[in-house]
C-alpha cells in the first residue's frame, strides 16, 4: 500500500501566516531596504561616534564612559518603534489627523517660550519633562508641518478638481508653514527656521505650484534676512557666529573657537583617520558639543576623508530613495509629503556638515540620525516611516 498523507493544520497555517509576511507582495517585500539600511547605519555609526566623543568627557557622561552611547542606542531603538507605528498607521491616515497634530505640535513650541521652556547655551528650546530627560519641539514641529502643508497644498487637486494648487491653498500652505517658523525664530532658533523654510520651499516646488509664488516665496527670504540683520534681531550670540563665519581668524579662542577646532580635527585626518577612539582633538576634549552639533568632525579625525565620505555617501542614498518616492507617488499627497522631508533632510544635512567643514555658520542643527539627541532621532525616524508608507501604498496600488 502507498503511503498515506494527512494534511497539518498547524504547518499549513504556519505557512500561510510566513507567506503573508514574506511572500510575494507582502510587506516586508514592499519596503523600501536601502532607504531602511542607510538611515540604520548611519545611527548605527552616530553610535559608535558618540562614544568616542564622550567617553572621556567626565565633566558631561557623569563618570559613566557609556553614559551618552547607551542613551543614543535607546533613542534609535525608540525611534526605530516610532518609524514602524508611523508606517503602520499610514500616512493617508495621519492626512487626516493633521489639524491635531499640527495645533499640538505648535502649542508645544509655543510652550518653550513660556516659562516652563528651558535655557540652553543662550537659546530656549527646550522643555524638561523630568528625569534628565527634555524635548525639543521644533523637531517635531516638522513632521506636522509637512503633512498640514501637503493637505492643503493637494486636497483639491488630488479630488480632481484642479490640476495644480490654486491661490487659497498656496496661502494657506504658507501660514501652516510661516506660524511655527515664526514662533521658532523668537526662540531663537535661526537654523530650524530655515529648515522650514527650505520644507516650504520644496513643498511648493513638488506641488507643481506656479514659478512667481517660488520666486516670491525666495525674495521674501532674502528681504526677511535683511531686514533681520538691519534691525538688529538676532541675539548677540548670532550675530558672533555670523561674524566669525565671515571671518575664522576674527576671534579664534572665542566665538570662532568650535569651527576652527571642528577643521583642525577633520584636516588631521587625512585619507583613513586615525582609527576610531584614537583622534588626538577628540579624546583631547578640544571640540566642544562634539556629540551633537559637531559630530562629523568625529568621523573626519578617526575615520578619515573615507569614513566621512561614507557618512556622506550614505545621506545622500537616504535622499536618493526619497526622491525616487516622491517621483513615483501614484497621488499628490504623497509626492509633496516625501519632498518636503527630502527638503528637511537635506538641508540639516548640508548645514551640519558645512558648519563642521567651515563653509556655513554655526546653526545648532544636528546631523540627521547621527547626532546624539532624543527630539532630532526621534523626528528623523518617523520620517523614515512616512517615506515607507508612501512607498508601500504605491506598491499596493500600483
Amino acid at each position: 500500500m502507498g503511503a498515506v498523507s494527512f494534511p497539518v493544520r498547524g504547518t499549513t497555517r504556519a505557512a500561510t501566516v510566513w507567506g503573508r509576511i514574506l511572500g510575494r507582495g507582502s510587506l516586508v517585500r514592499r519596503l523600501d531596504w536601502m532607504l531602511f539600511g542607510a538611515a540604520f547605519a548611519l545611527s548605527v555609526i552616530g553610535a559608535l561616534l558618540v562614544f568616542s566623543a564622550t567617553r572621556g568627557r567626565m565633566q558631561l557622561n557623569q563618570g559613566d564612559p557609556y553614559f551618552f552611547v547607551v542613551r543614543h542606542l535607546i533613542n534609535t531603538g525608540i525611534g526605530l518603534a516610532l518609524g514602524a507605528l508611523t508606517l503602520w498607521y499610514g500616512h493617508r491616515r495621519l492626512r487626516d489627523t493633521a489639524a491635531v497634530l499640527y495645533v499640538v505640535t505648535v502649542l508645544l513650541v509655543t510652550l518653550v517660550l513660556t516659562p516652563v521652556g528651558a535655557t540652553i547655551n543662550g537659546s530656549r528650546r527646550w522643555i524638561v519633562i523630568g528625569g534628565g530627560m527634555s524635548i525639543q519641539p521644533a523637531e517635531f514641529v516638522k513632521v506636522a508641518i509637512i503633512i498640514a502643508m501637503a493637505v492643503a497644498l493637494t486636497a483639491r487637486v488630488d479630488a480632481g478638481d484642479l490640476i495644480e494648487p490654486d491661490r487659497r491653498g498656496i496661502v494657506r500652505a504658507l501660514a501652516l508653514g510661516g506660524v511655527p517658523a515664526l514662533l521658532v525664530l523668537l526662540t531663537p532658533d535661526l537654523g530650524q527656521a530655515l529648515g522650514i523654510a527650505a520644507i516650504v520651499l520644496c513643498m511648493l516646488v513638488a506641488a507643481g505650484a506656479p514659478k512667481r509664488w517660488v520666486l516670491g516665496l525666495l525674495g521674501i527670504g532674502v528681504a526677511g534676512c535683511l531686514a533681520v540683520w538691519q534691525f538688529h534681531l538676532l541675539d548677540q550670540y548670532q550675530i558672533n557666529r555670523f561674524a566669525a563665519f565671515a571671518d575664522p581668524a576674527l576671534d579664534p579662542s572665542g566665538v570662532g573657537y568650535n569651527t576652527s577646532q571642528a577643521r583642525i580635527a577633520i584636516g588631521a585626518g587625512g585619507l583613513t583617520g586615525s582609527g576610531l577612539f584614537h583622534g588626538a582633538q577628540t579624546n583631547g576634549q578640544f571640540v566642544p558639543e562634539q556629540q551633537t552639533d559637531f559630530v562629523f568632525s568625529v568621523a573626519g579625525e578617526e575615520l578619515g576623508f573615507l569614513g566621512a565620505g561614507l557618512i556622506i555617501v550614505l545621506i545622500g542614498v537616504v535622499l536618493w530613495r526619497a526622491c525616487r518616492i516622491a517621483r513615483h507617488c501614484p497621488d499628490l499627497y504623497g509626492t509633496v509629503t516625501a519632498a518636503g522631508i527630502v527638503g528637511w533632510l537635506a538641508f540639516q544635512a548640508f548645514e551640519n556638515i558645512g558648519m563642521n567643514l567651515g563653509i556655513m555658520p554655526v546653526t545648532g542643527l544636528p546631523l540627521p540620525f547621527v547626532s546624539y539627541g532624543g527630539s532630532s532621532m526621534f523626528a528623523g525616524w518617523v520620517a523614515v516611516g512616512l517615506l515607507q508608507s508612501i512607498k508601500v501604498q504605491r506598491t499596493m496600488s500600483a
